[in-house]
């Protein structure tokens, strides 16, 4: 089985954020980045994939060279190889359809994305992909088997679960759940070092054009100041008259 990892170069949850020119442009300075939360669950399940079933995973990432690094990390936790598109990641259907290129030109079995980047959340990547190959699609995956060319796959639903089966060529939209935070996995020195030996190869872009663009980011309001009450009466009243909560 050949897997393809996508692989979403994103800000750590911890970074401050802060925009530049006017809030049009997000501001790198200082931020530190990870492999995205969704994809990470992704890439530990096709470690599982690897080592039980011998299936061979590449990694890939749509972006400029400040990615490798990210890309680096993937195949130090166990990835086989690493592919780079050279052009900056700027909406949703331009990434799927670079994506989809690499997809048709390796002739994969399996396509793990995650569900949703943690910077962007457009949730829009996997299921594009999936329609831009012909292959099978299920979202907000959280548990994957695979038999041969048959896929067992459970999914969230509003409410509960629900466990479909298809075949491969599958492409799934991953999350918390294909694997625990448990089993993520920490690069060793000796993963480090065999990763720095692993190829990675950069591809020119397909080209694909941009369908959205985005205009400004605004950050929330900042938080208003803590009024305390001292009786039951006058917090019902700054609720109902103040507040409008009541």
């Amino acid at each position: 089985m050949k897997i393809l990892v996508c692989i979403s170069h994103v800000p750590d949850t911890t970074s401050k954020i802060n925009f530049t020119e006017g809030d049009t442009k997000f501001d790198t300075n200082g931020v530190q980045f990870v492999i995205n939360p969704n994809d990470e669950f992704g890439l530990t399940r096709a470690m599982w994939f690897k080592e039980k079933q011998g299936a061979s995973v590449d990694v890939v990432n749509v972006g400029g060279p400040e990615t490798e690094p990210t890309l680096r990390k993937a195949l130090a936790i166990g990835a086989d190889t690493a592919i780079r598109v050279n052009t900056e990641a700027k909406d949703g259907f331009q990434v799927a359809k670079e994506l989809a290129r690499v997809v048709q030109d390796g002739g994969y079995d399996l396509v793990i994305a995650g569900r949703e980047s943690i910077d962007y959340n457009g949730g829009m990547v996997p299921g594009m992909l999936a329609g831009l190959t012909g292959a099978n699609f299920v979202n907000t995956c959280i548990s994957l088997e695979v038999d041969g060319t048959n896929a067992t796959a459970t999914r969230e639903i509003d409410g509960g679960k629900e466990t479909v089966t298809t075949t491969l060529p599958l492409v799934i939209g991953g999350q918390k759940g294909l694997v625990e935070e448990s089993d993520l996995r920490i690069p060793n020195m000796r993963g480090i070092m065999m990763a720095r030996k692993k190829p990675l190869s950069v591809v020119e872009p397909a080209g694909a054009a941009t369908e959205t663009a985005a205009v400004a980011f605004e950050k929330p309001a900042p938080k208003g100041a803590v009024k305390l009450v001292d009786t039951v009466d006058e917090l019902i009243d700054l609720l109902h008259n103040e507040a409008k909560a009541i």
